[in-house]
């Protein structure tokens, strides 16, 4: 799989499968929701890289959707392709008015789909999450999901490895342990604040002397990460 997460959200099964088999051949990974609560929570816990969404669902519409996630600023910038079998222009104009990034008339061809797809992710990929990243000789790299130093490979779990993956393509700016929470662990998830302090050493730990100075206290406030000296 090439890392990105599609969530599929479209209230009948068939075009849920149809398009998940069109994903899975194009190395997508994907998740499914068949209304628009059940796809708000897994947007929120998951944080997929790109929404497929059906104009029509169950109770709150797929329009209604949209415009909620792109009033969020948590879920803002996750990149939207209305799927629909509404062909008036009007309509395409609202879906697109509301913030979606790009608009799908049904029936359409599996080929269709993913071109328009990787269309939409190379335009909204910001830098950094797809190409290596690399402070002081400390490098992780998104699509090997490895952490290098000139040393080696650095060993680390999944959790620690979000976050060095965030605090690196956020640098300079200080989060609070709820901000962290969100961003790294999905609004979802409860977890105690004070996790993210057990995860901070962790990640300490696993960068070693060399590069754990990176990780900054802020005290009273979170956690930075910074080359600059605290």
């Amino acid at each position: 799989m090439n890392g990105k997460t599609v969530l599929i959200v479209d209230d009948e099964a068939p075009i849920r499968e149809m398009i998940a088999v069109a994903l899975e051949m194009a190395d997508y990974d994907h998740i499914e929701a068949a209304d628009a609560r059940e796809a708000h929570a897994l947007i929120v816990d998951k944080q997929p890289d790109l929404v497929l969404l059906d104009w029509m669902l169950p109770g709150t519409s797929g329009v209604e959707l949209a415009r909620r996630l792109k009033k969020d600023e948590a879920t803002a910038d996750i990149p939207i392709i209305m799927l629909t079998a509404k062909v008036e222009e009007d309509n395409k104009i609202q879906g697109l008015e509301v913030g979606a990034d790009d608009y799908i008339t049904k029936p359409f061809s599996p080929r269709e789909l993913v071109a328009r797809l990787k269309a939409v992710l190379r335009r909204a990929t910001p830098p950094g999450v797809d190409s290596p990243i690399e402070v002081e000789g400390l490098t992780l790299d998104p699509v090997g999901h490895r952490v290098t130093t000139e040393e080696g490979a650095l060993t680390m779990g999944p959790t620690e490895y979000r976050l060095l993956q965030f605090f690196m393509t956020h640098q300079e700016r200080v989060y609070t342990r709820s901000q962290l929470l969100d961003q790294v662990w999905g609004g979802n998830v409860y977890v105690e604040e004070r996790t993210v302090d057990v995860h901070i050493r962790r990640l300490r730990k696993a960068l070693g002397e060399k590069y754990d100075h990176l990780i900054q206290t802020v005290r009273g406030t979170g956690y930075r990460f910074s080359t600059r000296a605290a």
